[in-house]
């Protein structure tokens, strides 16, 4: 006997343990309850199926680099050409820079809050870039990208590209926007000016580390050249959205 067969039952008989007057009225409302209980699992199977089916066939595009390397940039340009792409914001517990917009760059929230997406199964992937500020995928978003029918562009650090590279397989295209040289990269984060000359050490240390993951890409853009670098990029992408 099934599970709502014997919720059934019970309730019917409750129902017939009431005044006679009653019985037979509440013995409909319970049908019309186990109907309904039975339509929404059913309408809930078949919505999740049919979303579980879309993200097979599925396409995503992934975009990493160490910090400096333009990637920031060639994602903007990426998203103005009316490609299909939809940004993934990722969720930190980093302050916000310039004009970032909590929910648009990022979703900006504490270590606890983090944490707490952690334990609660919310995340992807994430990783802890430099200690106490740690940057992840929320699933949510991936989800909320699917039911627009568009492809999701992830911005990720290195480890975090990589993750969510081994998850999707080929039904993601993984681009490694690398810089010209270590020394360009210090400079580009000095002109940028948003770090103090520690912070600045500290990411050219990483990111010299993380050049390192390069060959576990699909593609390898360097940008010596914004322009040719956006130009390159989007004709890598048309093709892998072509196939």
């Amino acid at each position: 006997m099934s599970s709502l067969s014997r919720h059934r039952k019970r309730l019917i008989n409750a129902v017939f343990a009431m005044p006679p007057r009653h019985s037979s009225c509440l013995v409909v409302l319970v049908d019309m309850t186990v109907f309904l209980l039975i339509y929404t699992t059913n309408l809930i199977f078949v919505l999740c199926s049919d979303l579980l089916k879309k993200m097979e066939q599925h396409k995503f595009i992934i975009i990493s680099a160490p910090s400096g390397s333009g990637k920031s940039t060639i994602i903007h340009y990426l998203l103005q050409q009316n490609l299909g792409l939809e940004f993934s914001v990722s969720a930190t517990t980093r302050e916000p820079r310039g004009e970032e917009k909590d929910g648009i760059d990022y979703h900006f929230v504490s270590v606890d809050e983090f944490k707490s997406m952690i334990d609660h199964n919310e995340l992807l992937e994430y990783e802890e870039v430099y200690p106490g500020r740690y940057y992840g995928t929320p699933k949510s978003e991936i989800k909320r990208i699917a039911c627009q029918g568009k492809t999701p562009i992830f911005d990720l650090d290195v480890l975090g590209g990589v993750h969510v590279k081994q998850i999707f397989g080929d039904q993601a295209l993984a681009l490694f926007i690398q810089p010209p040289s270590i020394e360009e990269l210090r400079n580009r984060l000095i002109i940028r000016g948003t770090e103090t000359p520690e912070k600045i050490d500290e990411r050219v240390a990483r990111s010299a580390w993380e050049l390192t993951f390069a060959s576990k890409f699909d593609v390898v853009v360097v940008n010596d050249d914004i322009e040719n670098a956006k130009a390159e990029t989007i004709q890598i992408i048309l093709d892998f959205l072509k196939k």
